[in-house]
């Protein structure tokens, strides 16, 4: 409320007659009372409808009436009394005759509106489930202080004797007002119906307060409960995939329009911040000429001083504050946008048409979710580059004309005359870069072909040859990559040196034109730091615009593919209930299909007709269409006419085999329940038990990559019990016993696929060479020429002398063949020994309990302790020795990257970084004493000398900038050699059971994306990191010698930041998600 006591100028308000007080105070009472009465209210009056708006239409559930609340309320009644109680003392008094000056009862009306509109606020935010309101804790906090000051004045003048209740009342208010505030800064109990739905891992920004949210205090207690939040975390889909998860086939503009309504709220918050931004940093260089123009006033009150330093202060915080809330909104919109768009490329990969994978391999999703959507997330810090560059542009040389006039055209001279040789750079580096990348594919090809064919390469002893390759390859790389740094160094030095070389040129013009025109603090610090904001929009505006540019091609990229043909949905009429028995559960009539739409059709006129339980086998000749009859039954085909019908779930085992990077038990359950009955049998009924046995962890046990550690009839039958495990209601099984040996195969027939084994019951189509089975069928198709030759069961088949009678005699097997001893194909003997070693085809022994790692020792195997199947510590355990480590990073790793670099380089880099940072110093400290020279008949005297020592300094200060930056990178690509050697090294060396035991995506992103840091980003950030250590020591340096009392403030707050550095700094987990990427892409048709 109003500060009680005199008017502002006696009983005339605004009585311009008088005299204004003197400049004694910090600010006079009138400006203060005026700010302090009116400002608060103009800013909850203007930011308080529109804050209305926004939680009416986001509620978030209903608030309980919590102790917070009521003692919000009863302070906010007490505060609406004091108003009423001032508003009803004036209008007595006015009643009574008492002359009272307009204010007296203006202010407090203003107020009391303006604190029953905050009220009403408070109770709305309790309605909407608001916990913490950043509108309220701005209006409390501009409430105290210019009120508190004015008071505070008032009362040292002795106003208090004349109205004693109007200052005991004025008093009472701030005090309610400081304890509104301090509530204002704590957080509420969650709503107690909430609208949006629980999360197990919820954000701890949501659970924090208005003022941690804008200091970000609640990142802390976030990495401090980081490893036990990971534990929690589910594959839930976010509210903000959904926009672009339903445009899966759009074109270019439905899918600009999904992005834009996901991310535009966002996105226009943090365009908003850094327009605020830019105001703080463009009211630094003014409060920075308002602050030398009152040191050069020795008359102006010191107050001034004060308030500027303050400002000044301020700006630059408020500045860094309000960049970092931009970056973080940036990294927050790159994040969904990642997940998103990445979850839209494998939702289109699982409904692409088999003409559409024809063109798109699966590298090339690869390719899309690793660079594309990598270059659109990074695009976002840029997309406001090329517009507000240019701003920061015209605002910089308003600046420079104010100070210097005319001289001011010189700046646009000299950055024009630095385009042409930054254009030319850049054309060179692009050229050295498109080098080092082929170079790099290359190499990375190479790697990966090693990799995958480890075990020929140790098998022959092919080791060195093809370690001499990929270092060949490496040397060529890194000689591209080490003249391309070489130029980025040249680029850098261009883009730093510029700001001296604009200020060199327009000092000289600006003293050497005109005589009038001299060299003061204001015109030459107030320069510099104009110039340096034009720097930044001079190397900004190349980068946005390019990352634009890069962003629209990855954009049409991802258009395109997601532009691809994909499968029809109404290919298949599909219905998830189960048929009864005898009840037709497959139906095709009339069918033709084709591979892609406009191709010509592989299956014609298809009839067909399964009843619900029946064993159908389907068989032909190589290319006759027996696995394009399934396709065609999973909707994969182009339907050309006719229907397909099918009623139940469907499973499918697919001719190749298709296995996950997990443990054995999450190939099987795939997502399902875990049923431990069940799986055993499933197990023992695919001939897997033995197996599983045999592996070190049991089921719990790490397949390799691509199921490296297993052999081609193991992994059959893992892809055949996860397809039995499901209890599917129809079953595709596209010959699974191929790849078996012979008595596992009719092991796997009897006990899984046969009349009597685990699928009786439900719908069985079976693509089959192996003939002996024939007879357990209960009905036959054979298939000739994409169409239906004939069909039946096995007996009348054979007495028509037909297409079947064909194949047997082509297979060299006669007409009356017995049962279980004709086989169409020679079958290959499975490498490591296939199921049934010693073990009995009849189901699990009774009274045996399912244990993981049972022993090898029948007599023993009893009394070893065994893991249960449900063991959460062995769950999702790693077997490999290729994990990711977490935490801080230790020492240790760093002192290996040193030493790999040499000691005596990295002394003669710190030697370089600090030559050249004395240079900077005694450039500033040069033109400082320029500033001051003094001036005789209008002119400095010394000005021609100052400038070329002014410009030697720089000189040398460019060279030394130059020499420093290429030797951290010229020393970063000795570091990379030489790890990327000893990484091959212990890689190629490393025996069989690790290349078994270790993901091929982890291997492949050590030599790729990791390789990629060391080469470039570790480099990148050793030299800004010393750029900034050198120039924090300059300014300690340069603050130290004029104010020696700095010192006692300085060291602490620099021992307490390193502290907390240090304390925070942690390792990123950076294991690459790139061979579990693959897997959905490899394996989209059993998905």
């Amino acid at each position: 409320m109003a500060v009680p006591a005199e008017p502002c100028v006696g009983q005339e308000v605004w009585n311009w007659t008088e005299p204004e007080p003197t400049a004694a105070h910090l600010l006079n009472v009138c400006f203060l009372k005026t700010a302090g009465v009116w400002v608060p209210p103009m800013y909850l009056w203007v930011l308080g409808p529109i804050y209305l708006l926004y939680i009416h239409r986001h509620g978030r559930g209903y608030l309980r009436m919590s102790l917070l609340f009521k003692a919000k309320l009863v302070l906010g009644l007490t505060l609406i009394m004091l108003c009423t109680s001032s508003v009803s003392v004036a209008l007595w008094r006015i009643q009574r005759g008492t002359p009272q000056a307009p204010e007296f009862l203006i202010h407090p009306t203003v107020w009391l509106t303006t604190m029953s509109f905050a009220m009403f606020l408070i109770h709305t935010e309790r309605k909407k489930g608001v916990r913490t309101s950043g509108v309220l804790f701005g209006y409390w906090l501009l409430c105290f202080p210019l009120p508190a000051t004015s008071a505070a004045q008032l009362a040292l003048q002795g106003g208090f004797q004349s109205d004693p209740f109007y200052h005991l009342s004025t008093y009472l208010c701030l005090s309610l007002v400081v304890a509104q505030f301090v509530l204002s800064c704590l957080v509420d109990h969650p709503p107690f119906f909430p609208e949006d739905p629980q999360q197990s891992n919820p954000c701890p920004e949501a659970e924090a307060s208005f003022p941690s949210r804008v200091m970000f205090w609640w990142i802390s207690g976030c990495a401090k409960a980081r490893a036990a939040k990971r534990k929690g975390s589910c594959g839930v889909e976010t509210p903000e995939m959904q926009p672009l998860l339903k445009q899966e086939g759009s074109q270019r503009g439905p899918l600009l329009r999904a992005i834009w309504q996901m991310s535009r709220s966002t996105f226009l918050l943090a365009t908003f911040s850094i327009i605020i931004c830019d105001v703080f940093r463009f009211s630094v260089p003014k409060l920075l000429s308002l602050f030398l123009e009152f040191m050069g006033n020795p008359t102006t009150p010191a107050w001034k001083g004060y308030l500027l330093a303050v400002l000044m202060f301020l700006s630059a915080s408020l500045q860094s504050l309000v960049e970092q809330h931009f970056m973080y909104r940036v990294k927050v919109l790159q994040m969904r946008l990642r997940t998103a768009i990445t979850g839209l490329v494998y939702r289109k990969v699982l409904v692409l048409s088999s003409a559409s994978r024809k063109v798109s391999a699966v590298g090339d999703v690869v390719n899309l979710v690793s660079v594309d959507v990598q270059r659109l997330m990074e695009s976002v810090i840029y997309l406001n580059g090329p517009w507000i560059t240019i701003i920061w542009m015209i605002i910089c040389f308003v600046y420079l004309w104010q100070l210097l006039g005319p001289s001011a055209l010189t700046a646009i001279a000299v950055f024009m005359s630095l385009l042409p040789l930054n254009f030319f750079i850049t054309k060179k580096r692009k050229q050295h870069q498109e080098e080092h990348m082929g170079q790099k594919d290359s190499r990375a090809r190479l790697t990966s072909c090693i990799i995958r064919n480890m075990k020929t390469i140790k098998s022959h002893g092919w080791e060195g040859a093809f370690l001499e390759r990929i270092l060949r390859i490496r040397g060529q790389e890194l000689g591209a990559l080490r003249t391309s740094n070489l130029l980025f160094s040249v680029s850098l030095v261009s883009f730093q040196v510029s700001t001296f070389l604009v200020a060199l040129v327009l000092f000289a013009v600006h003293t050497l034109t005109a005589e009038e025109n001299t060299m003061d603090a204001e015109k030459a610090f107030v320069t510099l730091t104009v110039l340096t904001i034009l720097n930044k929009a001079q190397v900004f505006l190349p980068f946005s615009i390019n990352a634009v540019v890069q962003a629209r091609v990855s954009f049409d990229r991802l258009a395109a593919f997601l532009c691809l043909e994909e499968v029809d949905p109404g290919a298949v009429d599909s219905s998830p209930s189960r048929c009864s028995a005898g009840e037709t559960c497959i139906s095709i009539h009339d069918g033709t299909f084709a591979w892609s739409r406009g191709s010509t059709p592989c299956l014609h006129r298809i009839n067909l007709t399964v009843p619900q339980g029946r064993l159908l086998a389907v068989v032909g000749a190589v290319g006759a269409g027996k696995s394009s009859l399934l396709s065609a039954l999973l909707g994969e085909l182009s339907k050309v006419e006719g229907s397909v019908r099918i009623k139940g779930s469907v499973a499918y085992v697919p001719q190749e085999a298709w296995v996950q990077n997990t443990s054995v038990v999450e190939n099987v359950c795939f997502r399902q329940k875990l049923d431990p009955l069940w799986l055993e049998r499933v197990l023992e009924a695919c001939a897997l038990w033995p197996d599983v046995s045999s592996f070190p962890a049991g089921v719990h046990t790490k397949i390799g990559e691509q199921g490296m550690n297993l052999s081609g009839g193991q992994k059959q039958r893992l892809s055949l019990a996860r397809a039995v495990y499901r209890k599917a209601a129809v079953y595709l099984l596209d010959d699974p016993l191929a790849a078996l040996d012979a008595h596992v195969g009719q092991h796997v027939f009897n006990q899984v696929i046969g009349p009597s084994g685990l699928l009786h019951g439900t719908t069985r189509i079976l693509v089959t060479h192996a003939l002996h089975v024939l007879p357990q069928a209960d009905w036959i198709v054979v298939l000739e020429d994409g169409a239906i030759a004939e069909m039946g069961p096995y007996q009348e088949l054979l007495h028509r002398k037909g297409a079947l009678v064909g194949l047997l005699d082509a297979a060299g097997h006669p007409e009356d063949s017995r049962d279980g001893e004709a086989e169409l194909t020679t079958e290959a003997k499975d490498p490591r020994g296939s199921a049934g070693r010693g073990r009995p085809a009849g189901g699990p022994k009774s009274g045996r309990s399912m244990k993981l790692v049972p022993g090898k020792d029948s007599t023993t195997s009893e009394t070893q302790t065994g893991v249960a199947l449900d063991d959460p510590e062995w769950a999702g355990r790693p077997t490999g020795e290729d994990s990711v480590q977490d935490g801080r990073v230790k020492a240790t790793i760093y002192l290996t990257y040193l030493r790999a670099v040499g000691a005596p380089l990295c002394l003669y880099v710190l030697f370089l970084f600090l030559c050249q940072q004395v240079a900077s110093f005694c450039c500033s400290y040069w033109l400082s004493l320029w500033a001051d020279d003094p001036t005789v008949d209008g002119r400095q005297t010394q000005a021609a000398l100052r400038g070329w020592v002014f410009g030697l300094l720089g000189c040398l200060q460019a060279l030394g900038l130059f020499a420093s930056m290429a030797m951290v990178l010229l020393g970063g690509i000795r570091a990379s050699r030489l790890l990327f050697q000893r990484l091959l090294w212990d890689v190629v060396l490393s025996p069989i059971g690790f290349f078994e035991r270790t993901p091929f995506g982890n291997l492949l992103n050590h030599f790729s994306k990791e390789t990629d840091i060391v080469d470039v980003d570790i480099p990148d950030k050793v030299r800004s990191l010393l750029i900034y250590v050198f120039g924090l020591l300059e300014v300690i340096l340069a603050v130290t010698v004029v104010t020696p009392l700095a010192a006692v403030v300085i060291l602490p707050v620099l021992v307490l930041y390193a502290g907390f550095q240090v304390g925070e700094i942690e390792q990123v987990p950076g294991a690459s998600p790139r061979h579990l990427s693959q897997s959905p892409v490899s394996g989209q048709d059993s998905v």
